[in-house]
C-alpha cells in the first residue's frame, strides 16, 4: 500500500451500493474481501457487524459509508468505534431520509462546541 491511499467502504442497500460501485469504488483487498456489503431483506444483523467490524480493522480502507437505517441496526458498534481513521459516515438511501439527530458523529461533535464557541 505505500503510496497509495486508502479506500471507501460502503454498507448499503443495492442502490447505494450500486451507485458507488459504478462510481468505481470497488476493490477486493489481498485476501479477496470486497469493501462493499450489500445488505438485502435476507441479510442477519450479524453479518452486517461482522462486516462493519472487518471494515474497521482493515488497514487499506479510510472511510465507511453507511446507510443510516442499516447504522441503526449496529448503532452498539458504530458508538463503540472511537477512532477518527476509519471515518464512519451515515448516509441517507433512497427511502429512508437523513435524520441528523441520529447520526452518532454528529451528536459528538456537538458536545465538543457550545454556542459561546460561536459568538
Amino acid at each position: 500500500m505505500a503510496g497509495r491511499g486508502k479506500l471507501i467502504a460502503v454498507i448499503g442497500d443495492e442502490d447505494t451500493c450500486t451507485g458507488f460501485l459504478l462510481g468505481g469504488i470497488g476493490e477486493l483487498n489481498k485476501n479477496r474481501k470486497p469493501n462493499f456489503l450489500v445488505v438485502e431483506k435476507d441479510t442477519s444483523i450479524t453479518e452486517i457487524e461482522e462486516t462493519f467490524r472487518s471494515f474497521l480493522a482493515r488497514n487499506d480502507i479510510g472511510i465507511i459509508l453507511i446507510n443510516q437505517f442499516i447504522a441503526e441496526m449496529i448503532r452498539h458498534a458504530i458508538d463503540a468505534h472511537l477512532q477518527s481513521i476509519p471515518a464512519v459516515l451515515e448516509i441517507p438511501s433512497k427511502e429512508h431520509p437523513y435524520d441528523a439527530s441520529k447520526d452518532s458523529i454528529l451528536r459528538r461533535a456537538k458536545g465538543m462546541f457550545s454556542a459561546e464557541d460561536f459568538r
